[in-house]
């Protein structure tokens, strides 16, 4: 076994081909969700990237025009050897393993595995009821029954529509009948019962011959459709059954050596069951690869190799973080007993003596938000622009802020002092009658002088709080923008939001078919930096009480 796997670990160990003996070794693993790539692991980076540009053979694999998230872990083995290892997330063309990559959990598209095996008894089961489901004898036997039940429905309602005249006609026959002497209305009355009787009886034949017919004919598809019943129930089972023994293969170590199953992670999270892909990314593939072989994980690093995806924003050679909802629950898990640095956006907030006062009066309040302070309280931080007011206005009814700032954004932001001027100031943004103008700068030049963009977002489900472009399920979007400078690969930029969607801007200004140029700082669509140059410099709206149309300016920091 121990020489299966060093043998193992011989073909997927990378040396680091660049000299690393002045490189500092990572006193904590990176927090996976948000970091900046270190030193170590730009190296090996940098030199899995050399390895994907000269690998002709890339282009087959992929048969896409979609890139791929590549990743790297550096590593260290029990003998203090320094190396790294490679992984890619899901699959590259049709396979999962391709050497030096670490392999899979489960390689689900091996021939001889029981994924495939069982796929192919499922595809059977497939054609077997599209072939029952198309068969001339069954479609017609279909046909048959519902022609049957539509001419059994016309019959019956005919002959009540009748039996409703008739009756009506009998009714009238009695009215007239009134002048008679009792022997004539007696003779009359057991007539027209008569009457009534046969039509009942008449009525009722039918409704049972056509009950007899009926099940004639649905006994007949009755034939077809038991074992129509019992193969798509047999699926059912084998489909259940595949999944469940494809969970079972997922069980991710840790550095304690706990073993804990995929349906067991995401038990207690808003997925309740694994969702699609969970585990084969790069991170998680890479750290049970390392716990494996008893190799201890010093830096990870993944990068986005390729062209973009149509939705997310991803840039060739750029560093991007793990995924938060397949990766967060079971990278919790893997990353126990490590030290890991601490969630740099938990820690590193900005410290504000106190906030800004633009404009204020009984009404209402205007402040200049500072870049890296929360407009609302967040999971693991209270200080806010809401609590700050709370504080500052006590007697302040209703919920205070009108509209929000990212984190990362500065700038103008509306506080109401009463439920009213609240309600009247939501109208307005409801109702889009209040402006507003944001200061950027762009990493690129524009080459238009403005224009219009329309990318309809909605949040990423798997990776919060990033937002994709979806033209099926995404909110409209819409951006106005003129540029105001451009200036050593950069652009100043003015953005005039007609709607007001999470991250629109910056979603917008990086995404491929916006301007495909990140806002500067832009740590979630771009490149990090000290902070994002996105301010919001200028608000007008009607005042709720005056009705004084006001306009505000605040200009940036940057």
């Amino acid at each position: 076994m121990m020489e299966q796997q060093t043998s193992e670990l011989e073909d997927h160990w990378w040396a680091f081909t660049a000299d690393i003996s002045d490189v500092p070794v990572p006193g904590r693993f990176p927090y996976p969700f948000y970091y900046q790539a270190q030193p170590l692991s730009q190296l090996a980076a940098e030199q899995l990237q050399d390895y994907l540009a000269s690998q002709t053979t890339w282009t087959d694999l992929y048969q896409s025009d979609i890139g791929k998230m590549f990743g790297v872990l550096v590593v260290r083995s029990a003998e203090g050897q320094m190396g790294f290892l490679a992984a890619f997330s899901g699959k590259i063309g049709d396979r999962s393993t391709i050497p030096p990559f670490v392999p899979p959990f489960f390689d689900r598209h091996d021939p001889d595995g029981f994924f495939r095996v069982g796929e192919e008894e499922l595809n059977q089961m497939n054609a077997q009821i599209e072939s029952l489901e198309t068969d001339p004898d069954f479609r017609q036997a279909q046909e048959s029954v519902e022609q049957l039940q539509k001419q059994s429905a016309e019959e019956i309602e005919y002959l009540q529509e009748e039996n409703r005249q008739a009756k009506k006609r009998r009714k009238a026959r009695r009215q007239a009948a009134e002048q008679l002497d009792a022997l004539a209305q007696n003779q009359l009355e057991e007539e027209l019962n008569q009457q009534s009787i046969q039509r009942h009886f008449l009525l009722k034949d039918l409704k049972r011959k056509w009950r007899e017919r009926l099940q004639e004919a649905a006994q007949e598809l009755e034939q077809w459709q038991a074992p129509l019943r019992e193969l798509k129930e047999k699926r059912k089972r084998k489909s259940a059954e595949l999944q469940q023994q494809l969970f079972d293969r997922y069980q991710f170590l840790n550095l304690r050596g706990e073993r804990k199953k995929v349906t067991e992670i995401f038990a207690d999270t808003a997925f309740r069951v694994p969702p699609a892909g969970a585990g084969d990314c790069a991170a998680p593939k890479l750290l049970q690869f390392a716990f494996e072989h008893q190799l201890e994980p010093l830096a990870m690093a993944e990068f986005w190799w390729g062209p973009a995806p149509k939705s997310a924003i991803r840039k060739h050679g750029h560093y991007y973080p793990a995924c938060r909802g397949k990766c967060e629950p079971i990278l919790s898990h893997m990353l126990a007993g490590m030290e890991v640095a601490p969630n740099p956006l938990a820690e590193d907030r900005v410290q504000v003596d106190e906030l800004e006062i633009v404009y204020e009066d009984e009404y209402l309040a205007l402040i200049n938000k500072p870049a890296g302070f929360l407009a609302v309280p967040g999971k693991s931080w209270t200080d806010s622009v809401f609590t700050r007011m709370r504080q500052r206005y006590p007697e302040a009814t209703g919920p205070l802020v009108v509209h929000r700032l990212d984190m990362s954004t500065s700038g103008l932001m509306l506080v109401a002092k009463d439920k009213d001027t609240h309600k009247q100031l939501q109208q307005q943004f409801i109702k889009r009658s209040i402006s507003k103008r944001y200061v950027a700068v762009l990493d690129g030049e524009v080459d238009q002088e403005e224009g219009v963009i329309d990318l309809p977002l909605r949040v990423d489900l798997e990776d919060r709080p990033r937002q994709l472009v979806c033209y099926e399920h995404g909110k409209a979007a819409r951006t106005l923008y003129k540029v105001v400078k451009r200036a050593a690969g950069q652009t100043r930029i003015h953005f005039f939001p007609v709607t007001g969607r999470t991250h629109q801007l910056r979603v917008h200004a990086a995404h491929p078919k916006g301007l495909g140029m990140p806002i500067v700082g832009d740590d979630l669509y771009g490149t990090s930096a000290d902070r994002l140059l996105l301010h919001a410099a200028e608000i007008s709206f009607v005042h709720p009480a005056s009705g004084a149309a006001l306009r505000f300016q605040c200009a940036p920091a940057f």
